[in-house]
């Protein structure tokens, strides 16, 4: 698929190869991406790796390798999300919000982190692309208002620190989806099944070998 190069300045020159990258990711993941939508997924990754010493965004700075391990990545759970209003903690760079928002531009998705730098990239990015559904919120998640259909985390290193976090912005019948690269222990398990109804889900994401999981909780009663 051709890419028009105008607006890039990082990718430009391997804007090509990662456009073809990118379109054989989403049709292995069985996603619906027009050209639109690959576009802004390109454009985001150029103004990713543009502002990343200015806001800190990334430690990847090489473009294929933050094209599979950033944007692919949060591809691969698409098409496992319930639907409704989302809320992503500890959004960073806005992964997954913004990927998402992208991807399903009938979703509103509000992206929190309590860093006002990354918060500011994740407003100039929405605005660069043309992405109207994405609301960036600079606040900790325990000083954030608000009930949600979805919650999602990409940041949390343990799940019940996660849960404890995000249970309170959950709206009835909502879930919670961590992203997770291994995953999670019996005994992490064990800590929340009495409360939660828990899925485990293996996910492939195109161009890695890392394990990755989405893990969904659905509360009980």
């Amino acid at each position: 698929m051709a890419i028009d190069t105008t607006g890039f300045v990082k990718i430009a020159a391997q804007l090509p190869h990662l456009a073809d990258i990118l379109a054989q990711a989403i049709q292995s993941l069985g996603l619906s991406l027009d050209h639109n939508q690959q576009r802004q997924l390109l454009l985001y990754l150029d103004q990713l790796l543009l502002w990343n010493k200015a806001y800190n965004l990334t430690a990847i700075t090489e473009p294929k390798e933050a094209l599979i391990k950033h944007v692919i990545d949060c591809l691969a759970i698409i098409t496992h999300l319930p639907a409704g209003a989302l809320l992503d903690i500890g959004t960073g760079a806005g992964l997954p919000a913004v990927i998402i928002a992208i991807c399903q531009p009938e979703r509103q998705c509000s992206a929190l982190d309590s860093n006002q730098k990354k918060i500011r990239f994740i407003k100039q990015v929405s605005s660069e692309i043309g992405l109207h559904n994405v609301q960036p919120i600079a606040a900790r998640i325990e000083a954030h208002e608000g009930q949600y259909d979805v919650v999602t985390s990409r940041a949390f290193a343990s799940l019940t620190d996660f849960v404890l976090a995000a249970e309170p912005k959950l709206a009835a019948s909502g879930h919670l989806c961590a992203m997770k690269g291994k995953a999670p222990t019996i005994e992490e398990l064990q800590a929340l099944d009495q409360q939660w109804q828990i899925d485990t889900i293996k996910l492939t994401v195109p161009g890695l070998d890392d394990s990755r999981h989405l893990i969904e909780l659905f509360k009980i009663g």
